[in-house]
């Protein structure tokens, strides 16, 4: 390959390179999935307490966080992190989330459906509802109601029959509760402008059919939240909340425009550095670190990664890693100057020599992210992440990239006997 042509495909890599970053990198920025931190939203932090029924096992940790999930796309929320952590917690993070409140609720709420009579004596329990069963309807007056699907209309039947046998007339009702607890008390609550229980019809004949109709004093907020939590699912365990952090819409969006203004002269700042100190290899410097930017920030998104403010952090921890390799590098090619080596033979001594630090420096930074990923937590392990996918990047363009680039100015033989362009005056060489 000649000397003009070896130029030649350096300016159609670079030419290549910042076509294809400024044409997706306005798209690329889009679907970046943020985290709570940036662009609003809030997170629990729940400790897992034992029912009657269930012990907390990782089976049942499974099914909790699999029955949340059912219940965050209820809100419409993209993208949510839900996680277990240690032997009996359960971390929620919901970003984006318009109303934390409702979102709270429904997490919250244990949604165990149970029909009960008026000595509060369980006649079938909400495991007998169909799936997706639970639906808002309305009445003849038009105020809402919920509708619910059973399973099986003969034990329904057999309830209602056994209530009647069983009561007078005033109490012959079937008492429907959301939640009960132990000690609560149909006869109590009765007392109250507003009950605990949701509804106590008087049954006046058995009822053997499947649908039946849950009837309250419900606005329609409060009938389609119903509805969708009973379609969502019970929690197999009681969720206690430990902890919660909320964040407004725009304090994260002014969060993340500070940090990457912050981000941006901090990268500036390296650049000057290097252009400075460094002369040709800062430019070929500075070409890398932009794909190296662009890549991390594709690779993230590829591997669905959602972008907090400690994963920016580690993204400019990782520019500083990526510079760092470039340094190594460039030192070894200039010491190698210095001693009285041709452009050639210093190229090749330097990048043969700079290898082995950069990977050991590379591995220790990465053991050290798998260990923060391990035993971290939430926007520690986003951290850990954007660190790791930051250090291989750097490997790809940091290394390989400006090995490449640099190496086609060297074999072309323009720089011959021209070390200035390397930041190497020739008083500094030695004569051999």
């Amino acid at each position: 390959m000649g000397r003009m042509w070896r130029i030649a495909v350096f300016f159609v890599i670079v030419l290549l390179l910042g076509g294809v970053i400024y044409q997706t990198a306005d798209d690329l920025a889009a679907d970046t999935n943020l985290g709570l931190d940036l662009q609003g939203g809030f997170e629990i932090l729940y400790q897992v307490e034992p029912t009657e029924d269930t012990e907390i096992t990782e089976d049942a940790l499974n099914a909790t966080v699999s029955a949340l999930n059912q219940r965050v796309n209820v809100l419409g929320v993209s993208e949510p992190y839900i996680s277990i952590e240690g032997e009996d917690r359960i971390r929620v993070q919901l970003a984006g989330v318009e109303d934390q409140q409702q979102a709270r609720e429904l997490l919250a709420t244990e949604a165990n459906l149970t029909f009960r009579d008026v000595d509060d004596n369980l006649m079938l329990s909400g495991d007998e509802l169909a799936e997706n069963g639970a639906s808002v309807t309305f009445n003849e007056a038009n105020q809402p109601e919920v509708g619910v699907t059973l399973r099986d209309g003969n034990a329904f039947g057999e309830i209602t029959e056994d209530i009647m046998e069983r009561y007078d007339q005033y109490e012959s009702r079937l008492v429907i509760w959301l939640d009960y607890e132990e000690g609560d008390s149909f006869y109590e609550e009765a007392q109250q402008a507003d009950p605990k229980y949701l509804s106590a019809p008087t049954v006046h004949q058995p009822l053997y059919t499947e649908n039946i109709v849950i009837q309250g004093d419900f606005t329609i907020e409060e009938a389609r939240f119903l509805a969708e939590v009973l379609n969502a699912g019970a929690l197999p365990v009681e969720l206690n909340e430990v902890y919660s952090n909320a964040v407004g819409a725009s304090l994260g969006e002014q969060a993340m425009e500070m940090t990457i203004y912050a981000g941006f002269i901090g990268i500036a700042l390296i650049l000057a550095y290097m252009l400075i100190y460094y002369r040709f290899m800062g430019i070929i410097a500075a070409i890398t670190l932009s794909a190296y930017i662009y890549i991390v920030m594709l690779m993230f998104n590829l591997i669905q990664g959602v972008l907090t403010l400690p994963g920016i952090a580690a993204l400019i921890l990782g520019v500083g890693m990526a510079v760092d390799a470039n340094i190594i590098t460039y030192e070894r090619i200039k010491e190698e100057l210095k001693s009285g080596k041709s452009v050639m033979s210093a190229f090749k001594a330097g990048s043969r020599r700079s290898l082995s630090t950069i990977l050991d420096a590379n591995i220790t930074t990465i053991l050290a992210a798998g260990v923060l990923f391990y035993y971290g937590t939430s926007s520690v392990q986003g951290f850990a992440v954007m660190l790791i996918v930051s250090i291989l990047t750097s490997f790809l363009t940091s290394v390989y990239g400006s090995r490449l680039l640099l190496g086609l100015w060297v074999k072309s033989r323009v720089f011959n006997k021209k070390p200035r362009v390397f930041g190497v005056k020739e008083s500094e060489i030695s004569e051999l």
